[in-house]
């Protein structure tokens, strides 16, 4: 019978390949302190922002002139030194670590000026930070099986359901490149959403893709989805349905709005 690999060797076995998106949702959840997250070239100390965050290698954001991506460039291939800081579990205390790492590239953003990504490989991988971003990584995987399942039944979104959802009533959408509009949303799942728009609002085609902003008190959600129908009801007003694309941040909020109902349900007194 083989070995079972356990603790953050199993993270690295499953994850190792993949890496994190530097989003504000991961960020967030990872307890990342961009305050007290550097690059140490020699003498010099390169504040930095994680744009990927993986299990051996990772990419980050800094603020750099032409020049200066110009003079960092002889770092290349060369050991860098990097400090991040992580706090998942809001402890009393983050996680700090210190990497020594191989400064793999150094480019430009694309379309981002005076914006420089640092590509580095991790010498090591300390335990504690790989259980930290493995753990992170499990939860978008359960994440994901409930996108699924939670897909599957609208909410009707009345008055209560968006005081329980913590919903701000205010949510926009808008094509690439065109200004927001505000919606009404009518019914919402982790995959779906049914929402009405004014009636001088133009009906969008079968496949457009669309970004939305929905208000919340936990999260801002930004959601990428796909009209799947839209056209004027008999009031005038516009009616369209959407199907959406995985947001972590809405799977969240549908799993505590089930969780909550089924809470209310048991907790009913029976007579």
């Amino acid at each position: 019978m083989g070995n079972v690999v356990t603790g953050s060797a199993q993270y690295l076995t499953r994850f190792g390949e993949q890496t994190i998106a530097g989003s504000q949702y991961a960020l967030t959840k990872l307890g990342v302190d961009r305050a007290h997250c550097s690059l140490k070239i020699e003498e010099y100390l390169i504040l930095c922002v994680p744009f990927q965050l993986g299990f051996k290698r990772s990419i980050f954001l800094a603020s750099l002139s032409k020049q200066e991506l110009a003079f960092f460039q002889k770092y290349l291939n060369g050991i860098v030194g990097l400090s991040i800081s992580l706090n998942p579990g809001k402890r009393l205390e983050p996680a700090k670590f210190f990497l020594r790492c191989t400064l793999s590239t150094l480019g430009q953003m694309k379309g981002r000026e005076n914006v420089g990504l640092f590509v580095l490989d991790y010498k090591t991988s300390p335990d504690e930070m790989v259980s930290m971003l493995g753990h992170f990584m499990e939860n978008q995987e359960r994440l994901k099986t409930q996108f699924e399942d939670y897909g599957k039944t609208p909410i009707k979104m009345t008055p209560d359901v968006a005081k329980m959802m913590g919903y701000n009533l205010y949510a926009t959408v808008a094509e690439a490149g065109a200004t927001p509009r505000r919606i009404q949303i009518l019914s919402l799942s982790s995959k779906s959403m049914e929402y009405v728009e004014s009636a001088d609002t133009p009906v969008m085609n079968p496949g457009t893709t669309v970004a939305y902003q929905l208000y919340f008190k936990k999260f801002r959600v930004s959601a990428t989805g796909t009209i799947s129908s839209s056209g004027p009801l008999p009031q005038g007003i516009i009616r369209s349905t959407a199907d959406l694309e995985f947001s972590p941040e809405l799977v969240e909020i549908v799993d505590d709005y089930w969780y909550n109902t089924r809470l209310n349900t048991f907790q009913k007194p029976t007579r």
